[in-house]
């Protein structure tokens, strides 16, 4: 995968101070830890209901000391911010041509030679969803990684790193408990988030 913002030398370490201090003078809370198991494995970004959740998320990827890759919408990679996003750790989706999506992405976490962690937002985008996808489930299933359910939750600014989920197979049944999880979170823009939803 390619060098990010999270493993050059100096900026990490700047940016990891400058995050703490943020984090704690607007009154954010971190939680939880990375398990070792869980060095290579695929992050549950939600709830994903604006443009602000990406600058916290990194944040607080940097308090917790992850090395982690996002995915975003492909147009946000044009143009001269296209470098920019890739070193913040994007990776451009073209959501009409994500054929190959899950085998490539579950290939690249397979073959990474230093702790990787893929975070995919379930509802693929900012605006009000009913239905969540279900590529963050098969990535981490092709690739033999447990699912990470992290939450950001500006009700009660807590954002961390909540238990591991390991796909059993039984997608319905998964996804009904993976949901359930998430439900008391509330993001920037709560209406636009429906957790309940089937």
């Amino acid at each position: 995968m390619h060098r990010t913002i999270f493993t050059t030398p100096v900026v990490n370490t700047l940016l990891r101070g400058f995050s703490l201090a943020f984090l704690k003078l607007t009154g954010w809370t971190v939680e939880g830890a990375l398990p070792s198991q869980a060095a290579k494995s695929v992050f549950i970004a939600a709830p994903h209901t604006s443009n602000w959740d990406l600058p916290y998320t990194l944040m607080v990827a940097f308090a917790l000391r992850l090395n982690p890759y996002w995915m975003g919408k492909h147009t946000i990679f044009k143009g001269p911010f296209g470098p920019v996003m890739r070193w913040l750790g994007g990776i451009a989706v073209n959501r009409d041509q994500a054929n190959n999506l899950v085998a490539a992405s579950a290939q690249a976490i397979r073959e990474a030679d230093s702790p990787l962690q893929l975070i995919v937002p379930p509802e693929g985008t900012r605006s009000k969803t009913r239905y969540w996808k279900t590529g963050f489930y098969y990535i981490a299933q092709t690739a033999g990684v447990p699912i990470v359910m992290a939450y950001m939750d500006y009700s009660t600014k807590r954002s961390g790193l909540g238990p591991l989920f390991q796909p059993t197979g039984d997608v319905e049944a998964d996804m009904a408990a993976i949901k359930a999880f998430y439900a008391p979170f509330k993001g920037k823009n709560a209406d636009q988030f429906e957790a309940g939803a089937n």
